[in-house]
């Protein structure tokens, strides 16, 4: 795997919902738009990876811990075989009203951003050298 990334509308829901059946539909719901962007030619990683996500809101937005084990679940098998190969984890919410910058604009990105409603944008990458600390 050198590159996998997705986009699915949000809000996403929290690993902390009290209505675990709302929960089991979000994962669902990332799993079937994760596979929507995967293609044959795509092998599940074996080795370490880095998980980004961003969390792009209109007015209602939730803490970013939450919303991470949801998502990790539902690409299991796809993306990575278990959720015990993620060593590296970025996630980040951004407003959709605020002001910031996008360098090196990636189609998918686009899309999302295009939709104009809030959406989450997930990338799965190689992670970086383990004996490295930036």
């Amino acid at each position: 795997m050198t590159r996998f990334e997705f986009i699915v509308d949000g809000p996403p829901v929290s690993q902390q919902a009290r209505r675990r059946d709302r929960l089991e539909a979000w994962k669902t719901t990332v799993r079937q738009e994760a596979e929507k962007y995967w293609s044959s030619e795509q092998k599940t990683a074996t080795g370490l990876v880095m998980l980004q996500i961003t969390y792009f809101y209109d007015s209602v937005e939730i803490d970013v811990d939450n919303i991470v084990k949801p998502i990790q679940d539902a690409i299991i098998g796809l993306a990575y075989v278990d959720d015990k190969q993620v060593s590296d984890l970025l996630v980040r919410k951004r407003n959709l009203s605020g002001n910031f910058k996008v360098k090196d604009m990636i189609s998918t990105l686009g899309q999302g951003l295009d939709r104009g409603k809030q959406f989450l944008h997930i990338v799965v990458i190689d992670a970086p050298d383990q004996e490295v600390l930036t």
